[in-house]
């Protein structure tokens, strides 16, 4: 009986490996000593793929830039609703892969998934008749706004302790301990009333820019 093969190693299946080990280690666990493990490969190997751990990193990062999904700029809905849906979508793509938000944060460098990303979202807005400088910055206070919210949890910073919250020293927190076990549905509706906020506030200025071009 012919013995079963190994699965061949390959650039996905290295990054999809890695991934895991960032969604359930964090990054201090990928080493390419580690990898090999996971993979059952030598170590050495794996260079024919990837010259070092940081390139290895940044495919893992683009490998969840490519979940976010870019159809709203492309299926006729106005640029309010596809931000909208677009920092919806981006942020279920961090939140589900928390650990590497902080090589997301570097911004795009030559990662492509990225790139499409940022390319899709300014030009979506310079489409939609914002300046190119005002377009510009939008994509970047949508990804402040975006990677914020997925760093980490308001309400799971609370800790399920009343004592810890004594109304002498904190007079407005006497509800506190409860905030963690409700931590979901807080930081959910946190961030639509922010994102509510933020959007609104857009267009207002996307008004104001209208009112510009035709007194110009």
């Amino acid at each position: 009986m012919a013995r079963p093969r190994k699965p061949l190693l390959s650039t996905d299946r290295i990054v999809a490996t890695a991934r895991d080990l960032v969604d359930t280690e964090g990054l201090a666990a990928v080493s390419t000593r580690r990898l090999a493990t996971e993979l059952g490969v030598s170590g050495p190997s794996l260079y024919n793929h990837f010259s070092t751990k940081d390139e290895i990193l940044e495919a893992v990062a683009d490998s969840v830039s490519a979940q976010v999904d870019l159809s709203m700029f492309e299926d006729g809905r106005d640029w309010r609703t596809a931000l909208h849906d677009w920092a919806v979508s981006y942020r279920t793509a961090l939140r589900d892969h928390p650990n590497i938000v902080p090589v997301l944060a570097h911004g795009p460098g030559r990662r492509p998934a990225a790139l499409r990303l940022a390319d899709a979202v300014y030009g979506a807005m310079v489409d939609a008749g914002w300046p190119p400088a005002q377009a510009t910055s939008i994509g970047a206070l949508m990804r402040y706004f975006v990677m914020g919210s997925a760093l980490g949890s308001f309400a799971g910073g609370f800790v399920g302790d009343a004592g810890a919250y004594d109304p002498a020293d904190y007079p407005h927190l006497g509800q506190a301990h409860l905030l963690a076990d409700q931590q979901e549905k807080i930081d959910e509706r946190a961030f639509e009333t922010g994102l509510t906020a933020l959007l609104d506030g857009l267009v207002q200025q996307y008004e104001q820019v209208g009112r510009t071009a035709q007194a110009t």
